[in-house]
């Protein structure tokens, strides 16, 4: 991993309870969302949202605060911006005044930002271990040696990578190095349409959900066109003619958030509310997204139902911060807004950025101490950088 973090050490020795809240410590029974037990957890001490305050206004425009639409509601409401992991890096490269991007968000999107903003900006993720599971399950270890098997069966020169937005500086870098592009799940038919026009083939990672549903559902390719590479298999699992006849190799990798729903959540949801649309993200399952009435991005989501007429009832396949939100914000037009699946489920690792992750964070710069920059070698900028131009420059 090509990513330099840097944390300064405390001023007093530190209780548990402290190395747990400034994300150095880890607690499994706080890693709730991936089995969704229960509910979200308790809002941070209010106490703190005076703190966070009073730190803002000190570093004044120094400070340039990024909150994605998966946040919570006690950290988004000191961000400056909100939207998803490319909006939120864009907006900060449009900073270029501010000397500290704090990226409320997960890891792999604080990288994006450190690539496009200047070198003299400096970006902060408020906890270490606000991680992401999808982007964790390419390595480039692994993409590596993947290629290596494409080579093999002879298909590598016919091949484009394209690779989700939500995939490390690393896979970004690859994807550069050889070609291809990245994309955005809302622009993910036009980054395809464009690689099948440089090559036969195309390598989509990380999440096969949104490369099988944006070649089947957006672009007219039949399932049979499509492989999923497995790199935990000798070869990925596949055969060298399996190789050869796909159109679509698809990297084995999944968000655990929205890999969840069913088609058993789409059919319980219709028989419990009459006349519900059923409206979910493309990072679903395929028989989740045939079966929804809408899909689109987070993006799309949002202005799907500010756009619904009043007294509309909806489903929503994403995560549950957001849905939340959405539900409170339209709750006085009559929109009904629930959550598809009946079981509570959010992104746990986006939920490790809470409010004492960011008052410590932004203290801390007030204090002229930088805590947990991210930074992204030069090397690896300068291929992963390439590739972000690349999807920039897509008609």
């Amino acid at each position: 991993m090509r990513v330099v973090t840097t944390a300064q050490p405390l001023d007093v020795q530190p209780t548990p309870l402290a190395l747990l809240l400034l994300g150095r410590e880890a607690d499994p029974k706080s890693e709730r969302g991936v089995e969704c037990p229960g509910d979200l957890p308790a809002p941070s001490d209010p106490d703190l949202v005076e703190r966070a305050r009073a730190a803002k206004a000190k570093l004044g425009d120094k400070v340039f605060v990024l909150g994605h639409h998966y946040q919570r509601d006690e950290v988004i409401e000191f961000a400056d911006v909100t939207g998803d992991s490319f909006k939120l890096a864009r907006d900060a490269a449009a900073r270029p005044d501010a000397e500290y991007i704090v990226f409320c968000g997960v890891h792999f999107m604080a990288e994006s930002a450190d690539i496009l903003t200047g070198d003299d900006q400096q970006v902060i993720l408020p906890d270490l271990a606000a991680g992401c599971s999808m982007a964790d399950m390419a390595t480039a270890e692994q993409v590596a040696e993947c290629w290596d098997v494409l080579t093999e069966a002879g298909v590598a020169e016919q091949v484009v990578p394209v690779s989700y937005m939500n995939s490390s500086a690393d896979i970004k870098a690859f994807t550069g190095k050889h070609g291809g592009t990245i994309c955005t799940s809302s622009n993910a038919k036009r980054a395809l349409d464009w690689a099948f026009e440089q090559g036969e083939k195309v390598l989509f990672l990380p999440d096969q959900h949104l490369g099988r549903n944006t070649a089947v559902r957006d672009m007219g390719l039949s399932l049979d066109d499509c492989v999923v590479y497995n790199p935990h298999k000798p070869n990925g699992g596949l055969r060298a003619e399996e190789l050869r006849a796909a159109k679509m190799i698809l990297w084995r990798g999944h968000c655990s958030v929205h890999g969840r729903f069913s088609l058993e959540s789409v059919n319980d949801v219709r028989a419990r509310i009459p006349d519900v649309n059923v409206l979910v993200h493309p990072e679903c399952k395929h028989e989740v997204v045939a079966a929804a009435d809408y899909v689109g991005s987070t993006e799309y989501i949002i202005k799907a139902l500010e756009a619904a007429p009043r007294g509309s009832k909806w489903a929503i396949g994403t995560e549950l911060n957001l849905v939340r939100r959405l539900a409170n914000r339209f709750a006085a037009e009559d929109k009904e807004i629930v959550f598809l699946d009946k079981t509570v489920c959010f992104c746990s690792t986006m939920n490790r950025i809470d409010l004492p992750h960011l008052v410590w964070t932004l203290e801390s710069l007030a204090a002229g101490k930088v805590v947990n920059r991210i930074e992204v070698d030069k090397e690896t900028e300068s291929f992963a950088k390439l590739a972000l131009e690349r999807m920039l420059a897509l008609p």
